[in-house]
């Protein structure tokens, strides 16, 4: 795995209030930031606005984590997202988050679908928008 080939980053502060009990990040808020490399993907591919100009838009179908090293405060990550399967009306995402030493935290992974949130179906992926993803991969 070569981190380089995950085209989109997106660096954020670990805050104080994703601690747990053990004192270090909890595992709910790696599945947040694997949502904050995933919505990085929709903004920087045009999903999100051609959602909120048609109401088509991706869906979330499932997402998992594999976590490789615990995360401290104080300290940064970022999260690395790159596309990893596109599909008729379905892709995949990967991700790998990476803490301030440039070390493999977690890994991570997202299926979603092209939904048509008007007729509640889903839809073939555009042609723009597999133009688009493309760059991703």
């Amino acid at each position: 795995m070569s981190i380089e080939n995950y085209k989109l980053k997106l660096e954020l502060r670990i805050d104080w209030s994703e601690l747990d009990i053990y004192n270090h990040v909890n595992n709910v808020a790696f599945i947040k930031y694997l949502q904050a490399g995933r919505v990085n993907f929709w903004e920087q591919s045009g999903l999100a606005k051609f959602h909120t100009d048609t109401k088509k838009g991706p869906m979330l179908v499932s997402t998992h984590c594999d976590f490789k090293k615990q995360l401290t405060y104080p300290g940064q990550i970022i999260i690395r997202t790159r596309v990893s399967h596109i599909g008729n009306s379905s892709f995949s995402l990967e991700h790998v988050i990476v803490n301030d030493n440039d070390e493999v935290c977690a890994l991570g992974k997202d299926v979603a679908v092209c939904y048509d949130f008007n007729a509640q179906e889903t839809f073939p992926i555009p042609e723009w928008l597999r133009k688009e993803m493309v760059l991703y991969e």
